[in-house]
């Protein structure tokens, strides 16, 4: 082979192996991995699974996708699972208000602005079920009984004490006049354990997010009491009283948001907030929401990021008011 033809070779080879290269570095150009940093079951796996579903259904991610379940600590496991993703803009995590709760309470390992947030998705409110042969038939009856006897009205969440399904309550409880420090609270990682818990009878009521209850309310083996929602809502919830019906001045909303790493790239970032707001006006997202009751509720990561840190301060407050943060 002639000098000239073998330095015009090596300059093909060496040419489409830079190519390659960059095209293998465009972003994305990996399988993408999705936390839900709790146990199958919950609205944070809901969540995880219902992005999935929306982007591989309407092919808006070009690679492998799979959601992975990272349960403890009210949710501080995936966040330190994230913590050590920092450099990976292949990890992406689904967090609603247990990530500001988790980090005043001390059991995060870390401070919410160590995720990168990519957009605001939605809005869920809790619910309070108790099972379907009950002797509590309204709210009132639940909080008369709490009353009562705090120590005997036990209830149960899927997240832990001093997080988001105890916080809930504890808000509404003391509205109605009742101490939010002897109410007793059986927390889970995920609210399927929980529901099962009250199943068995082992607790009087759930506290929990309408996403989460739907299943067992569509099966009957549930009754929902009220739900935190300034108004009523629709479908399966029709018939359900608001708290504020109840007679107790009192609202609680669940926001759910996705987030990236710490260190996730800038391209990845402008990536994905193109993708994620494609995402949300697609049918297969839509039919979610319809499915799971949740009220979209989008918002960019600049209105998202602004967002946290509102509720960061309200939550602080929150917390200082029920003597559980100092």
């Amino acid at each position: 082979m002639r000098k000239g033809t073998i330095v015009t070779v090596l300059f093909i080879l060496l040419s489409s192996a830079a190519f390659n290269a960059t095209a293998a570095d465009v972003y994305p150009s990996k399988p993408l991995e999705i936390i839900a940093p709790a146990n199958p079951g919950g609205g944070f796996d809901a969540l995880a699974r219902a992005i999935n579903r929306a982007l591989e259904v309407e092919k808006l991610y070009p690679q492998p996708m799979s959601v992975a379940n990272k349960p403890g600590g009210g949710g501080a496991v995936g966040f330190g699972y994230m913590q050590m993703k920092a450099k990976d803009s292949y990890e992406l995590i689904v967090y609603s208000p247990p990530l500001i709760i988790g980090n005043l309470n001390g059991t995060f390992p870390g401070k919410y602005t160590e995720l990168t947030p990519l957009a605001k998705l939605i809005t869920d409110y809790q619910v309070f079920l108790v099972k379907a042969d009950s002797p509590y038939k309204t709210f009132k009856d639940l909080i008369d009984a709490v009353k009562k006897n705090p120590q005997a009205v036990k209830f149960a969440g899927g997240s832990a004490a001093g997080n988001m399904d105890h916080l809930a309550f504890c808000k509404v409880a003391k509205v109605a006049g009742i101490d939010p420090s002897k109410l007793v609270y059986v927390a889970f990682s995920g609210g399927g354990e929980a529901m099962t818990t009250l199943l068995g009878g082992n607790v009087s009521f759930v506290s929990t997010g309408v996403g989460e209850a739907l299943g067992q309310l569509e099966a009957g083996t549930v009754r929902a009491l009220a739900v935190t929602s300034a108004e009523r809502r629709s479908g399966v919830l029709a018939n359900v009283p608001t708290v504020k019906e109840s007679g107790i001045n009192a609202t609680y909303e669940v926001w759910r948001g996705v987030f990236g790493s710490s260190g996730m790239t800038k391209e990845a970032q402008a990536w994905w907030a193109k993708t994620l707001k494609t995402m949300t006006g697609t049918a297969t997202w839509k039919d979610s929401l319809q499915k799971l009751q949740w009220v979209h509720a989008y918002g960019d990561s600049k209105e998202f990021a602004a967002f946290l840190a509102e509720e960061n301060k309200t939550y602080e407050g929150l917390m200082k008011d029920l003597g559980l943060i100092k």
